[in-house]
């Protein structure tokens, strides 16, 4: 896993109700922990407080909150072990205010003599009619077996739901220095961002940073040297000299070091022109190293592109890099692929099979100043998304595609494939979205699109249709 990783804490409450079979309820209780633990599902169940280890009696229930959230839960977990007492389960969700999980076991024959001993889709019906009318967000998993695939995948994916919406309550982005004056597209509304989602913008001067890559390359520190030949070994440099290639590798360790001084989440950073006045460098490699590190930096102090990142790390459980992207130019023989690019920021962690990756020269404004990495990315499926504001409403925009071929460019980049780009092209450009995307290897549309009902963020799919990632939760 890799830095920010924090693993969700699952409540389990399992649900139950005085009329059918206790002794059927305790057996599935039993059933579904022992998949938890298959699964390796971290989580604490409610075993000694109260008699059964399950949640039927009002007065269970505030003993059952306080429990939860000594615990510090992030998410619940409410399977109907019978029919379920839908009062309870559903107050229990208005109190904790987390991501909510809904399922229940289905239904074996009827007993030789015609009875039944849960009914257990019936109180799920009653239950989800209850949770929406206290305006409780939930998640559901189709009524299925404990032993079924769309039970296993419908847990493992509501824990990266949750993932997401608990690194979304918990944001600090770093921001060093302020936003280039002319890139009016990444102006934000700090205070409503603080306001509406908790959501703290960390100030740091960028004389600050300056004066301790400074300190650094003046003290020819063991760890800037020794970390200088690594970062020497994995990539090439063409037009650097040493000592803007050990600027570049301190400016890492900087903004590494301000990140777990100040628990920021990601950096938001002005790349230009103090870097390259102070030390002749960009900053594109230094972001690049420290994003293979699990740390997003985000380029032209970008703070909605900072949190975007951050999401889609939370959606597939920090196990990808994630890289940050301009949407460019359209693929000059493939209409349905366009060029995601950056000026060389990408993780290095990322970079194609066969790809010689190196540092040099920005093409769009060459000079003695260099530190833009040029690679390949691979390819596979690619999920794409963009946090982002209009008129006190947010957004996000959320798809799915894959690497495919292309010509050679400079920078970082990957030519990304679509079934139909001309949706894409008009979802960002009548917005409310601008050309900076976050970019990660997998397929999280459905998971970010789950998680916006949680976040308070209007979900905006473009590929795959809203109806596609709906059916992803139902689907056998």
């Amino acid at each position: 896993m890799k830095r920010g990783f924090k693993a969700v804490k699952l409540g389990y409450v399992p649900i139950s109700k005085f009329v059918f079979s206790a002794e059927d309820a305790r057996h599935y209780k039993a059933l579904v922990q022992d998949k938890l633990d298959e699964w390796g599902i971290h989580y604490t169940n409610i075993d000694g407080v109260t008699d059964d280890g399950m949640l039927y009696k009002h007065e269970d229930l505030p003993k059952v909150i306080e429990h939860l959230k000594a615990k510090g839960v992030d998410a619940l977990f409410c399977p109907h072990c019978n029919f379920g007492t839908e009062d309870i389960a559903a107050l229990l969700g208005r109190e904790m205010g987390l991501p909510y999980l809904l399922w229940g076991p289905r239904d074996e024959l009827p007993l030789p003599d015609g009875s039944r001993l849960r009914d257990t889709q019936c109180g799920l019906f009653a239950t989800s009619h209850v949770l929406r009318r206290l305006q409780v967000p939930f998640t559901y998993i189709l009524n299925s077996r404990v032993h079924d695939p769309v039970f296993e995948r419908g847990v493992k994916n509501f824990i990266r739901v949750a993932s997401v919406v608990k690194a979304f309550r918990s944001l600090r982005i770093g921001q060093i220095g302020q936003r280039v004056d002319f890139f009016w597209s990444t102006i934000i509304n700090e205070a409503e961002l603080l306001e509406k989602f908790g959501i703290e913008v960390w100030q740091i001067y960028i004389s600050e940073l300056v004066a301790e890559i400074r300190r650094r390359l003046e003290a020819r520190d063991d760890e800037l040297l020794t970390t200088t030949e690594e970062v020497k070994s994995q990539v090439g440099f063409k037009s650097l000299g040493e000592q803007q290639i050990r600027a570049i590798v301190a400016l890492s360790l900087t903004m590494r070091e301000m990140a777990e001084r100040d628990k920021l989440s990601a950096i938001a950073l002005q790349c230009f022109p103090v870097l390259q006045q102070e030390f002749g460098i960009y900053p594109c490699l230094a972001n690049s190293l420290l994003g293979i590190e699990g740390l997003p930096v985000i380029c032209e102090t970008d703070i909605h592109g900072a949190i975007t990142a951050c999401l889609l790390q939370a959606a597939n459980l920090y196990q990808d890099s994630v890289f940050f992207a301009d949407m460019t130019i359209r693929h000059p023989e493939n209409d349905q692929a366009e060029l995601l690019w950056h000026c060389g920021s990408f993780p290095l962690d990322l970079a194609d099979r066969g790809i010689e990756p190196f540092a040099g020269e920005h093409f769009i404004m060459p000079g003695e100043e260099a530190g833009v990495g040029h690679w390949r990315i691979k390819g596979g499926d690619v999920t794409i998304a963009r946090f982002e504001q209009a008129g006190g409403e947010y957004h996000l925009a959320l798809g799915q595609g894959r690497g495919t071929t292309g010509p050679h460019t400079v920078g970082a980049y990957l030519w990304f494939e679509v079934e139909d780009w001309t949706r894409w092209e008009r979802k960002f450009i009548y917005g409310p979205y601008i050309h900076h995307v976050a970019g990660m290897h997998g397929q999280a549309a459905p998971i970010l699109y789950e998680a916006c009902k949680y976040i308070g963020v209007n979900p905006d799919p473009i590929e795959p249709a809203e109806q596609v990632l709906e059916d992803f939760w139902w689907k056998p």
